[in-house]
């Protein structure tokens, strides 16, 4: 195995590692807000967490679950330059699907913002733009997490970051098909709005 495969390697576990931290879970066992697996959708995002009621706990939840993007692939750039974007998949992967919790997580929206910010701050602000954006025209937290994740490996291609552009299309795709149920809602007109339910499903 050449020293580049086994550096990209080693960013993608240390990313998915990173990612995995089950940030939500902690704080609201913590807290005493109880078993979050047990909790609405039983994700472990910011939108669930929110469904507990403790509104700065969310937000601490969503400021830690964009931190561990950022953090993975900014040590992923200070031990192996140029393999940060594998980082930044194996993030969102463990958000995702994080093996002590049997693979059950997040739905990637907070943590694929950290990894944008990380990768380039200007995907990371037009990822911003869009997510608060189409939230606040829309009180619907899945069509802006949805929309964010779209708009991400366009901004990358636009601004010539075309190794970011292709993770993240593959996240896209990933957070895509995690809102599935999200999106048959939405066609149907049945998707919950902010304040009137929650988002049932999202993250």
């Amino acid at each position: 195995m050449s020293r580049g495969v086994e550096q990209h390697l080693l960013a993608l576990a240390l990313g998915y590692l990173c990612g995995s931290v089950p940030f939500g879970l902690i704080l609201t066992r913590m807290t005493g807000a109880g078993d979050l697996r047990a909790i609405g959708s039983g994700n472990i995002g910011a939108t669930n967490v929110l469904r507990t009621g403790r509104k700065g706990i969310a937000a601490a939840t969503l400021l830690l679950d964009m931190g561990k993007g950022i953090a993975a692939v900014a040590i992923a750039r200070s031990l192996w330059p140029g393999s940060e974007a594998l980082a930044a998949l194996g993030a969102v992967l463990g958000h995702c699907f994080p093996l002590w919790l049997g693979f059950r997580g997040g739905k990637g929206v907070a943590t694929t913002m950290g990894v944008a910010l990380a990768l380039a701050w200007p995907i990371g602000l037009a990822y911003a733009v869009v997510w608060l954006g189409v939230l606040a025209a829309t009180r619907i937290s899945s069509l802006g997490g949805l929309s964010a994740a779209c708009i991400a490996p366009v901004a990358a291609l636009l601004l010539g970051h075309r190794e970011a552009a292709l993770v993240l299309a593959a996240i896209a795709l990933l957070v895509v098909w995690l809102h599935r149920a999200n999106i048959a809602r939405l066609r149907a007109g049945t998707e919950p709005r902010i304040g009137k339910g929650g988002s049932r499903g999202e993250e």
